[in-house]
């Protein structure tokens, strides 16, 4: 019997100017559709596992295409609502070289940020669910989903369900301070966090001594931070993927997991970079599919290294790769010569 995931979170159409232009210059933009909880689930759906996205889009032929696009992939759509007035916009204007990407959110007033806890039924949700993922950008949209956020990671907790969480700190959307106080009654519930050590920072206060910036990871330190994290919430395990940034298109990438005795590191992979979008949701997603399926913490960590350093080669917000093609790079096949 495959394994029922659920996450949560907004979709919301993505606009993309063409060929690396800027947003400024184009007269035109590629149409995406893509979320946090919802490329995890995208990655979930192609690894085989029975993956639920619960949200609420407007019911018109915008949120039908979200709803068309998440189909496409093998995510179960039941548990999302229907209503209100907009799908939420992000324009991305993907960077080269010393020019970074930049996003312009137009989210404000979406279907997902004015729900009501209403929509969501979680008992029905969670019925024989084994893991509910979520990120801090889910309350981050409004009062109505902090609240709603709480009311899921609970109710999660009482059916049994495994939680993990991404903190994804989104300085657009909230303050530190905001940001601290309702994700501290979240984690109250949660089992495994994943927090690059800029989110750690910024929500709670806790460094890890990297020079983000600068391109200088504190990879060791790291443990420091993960080890905070779970003496203050009582995590199972703390993950994190770390981005050695040399330009916007080449970028060193490694993943480090602690789960309070161990601490392992992945191989590390230097990346030049189609499109960064969606590289730690695809993370999140490869590690959650190598818990529920016993993976040890060592290939856990060579697994969700491997599926984002893929996931970085394609145009989109979806991780769109097979466990195939995942274990074939964290086994060392990375030549990327034709397969014939």
């Amino acid at each position: 019997m495959s394994k029922k995931v659920v996450t949560f979170g907004e979709i919301m159409l993505r606009l993309t100017p063409p060929e690396l232009k800027r947003i400024v210059q184009t007269d035109r933009f590629n149409v995406i559709y893509g979320g946090g909880e919802a490329n995890v689930s995208v990655s979930l759906a192609n690894y085989g596992l029975d993956a639920y996205f619960a949200s609420k889009v407007p019911e018109n032929p915008v949120g039908q295409a979200a709803l068309n696009d998440l189909r496409r992939y093998g995510v179960n759509t039941d548990y999302i609502a229907r209503g209100g007035d907009r799908l939420g916009i992000y324009y991305c204007e993907n960077g080269a070289s010393q020019r970074p990407s930049n996003v312009v959110y137009d989210r404000a007033y979406s279907a997902i940020a004015e729900a009501s806890a209403d929509d969501f039924n979680w008992d029905e949700i969670f019925a024989d669910a084994e893991w509910f993922h979520t990120t801090g950008i889910t309350p981050a949209l409004s009062e109505n989903m902090s609240e709603i956020t709480l009311q899921a990671v609970k109710a999660a907790k009482e059916h049994g369900v495994k939680v993990s969480c991404d903190l994804n700190y989104r300085a657009k959307l909230w303050t530190k301070e905001r940001a601290g106080q309702v994700m501290s009654k979240v984690m109250e519930y949660v089992d495994v966090c994943i927090a690059n050590e800029e989110d750690a920072e910024m929500v709670f206060g806790i460094k890890s001594g990297s020079d983000i910036t600068g391109g200088d990871i504190n990879v060791d330190g790291f443990k420091d931070v993960a080890q905070q994290l779970i003496d203050r919430f009582d995590l199972e395990l703390v993950g994190s993927h770390l981005r050695i940034s040399h330009s916007a298109s080449d970028n060193d990438w490694l993943v480090v997991l602690y789960d309070g005795s161990e601490f392992v590191k992945s191989n590390q992979y230097s990346i030049h970079i189609v499109d960064r979008v969606g590289g730690g949701d695809s993370f999140a997603g490869g590690l959650i599919y190598s818990r529920l399926t016993g993976k040890s913490l060592q290939e856990s960590a060579e697994f969700g290294a491997a599926a984002s350093c893929l996931k970085q080669s394609i145009p989109g917000d979806f991780n769109q790769v097979s466990v195939q093609e995942v274990e074939s790079l964290a086994g060392g096949n990375a030549s990327g010569r034709v397969k014939r």
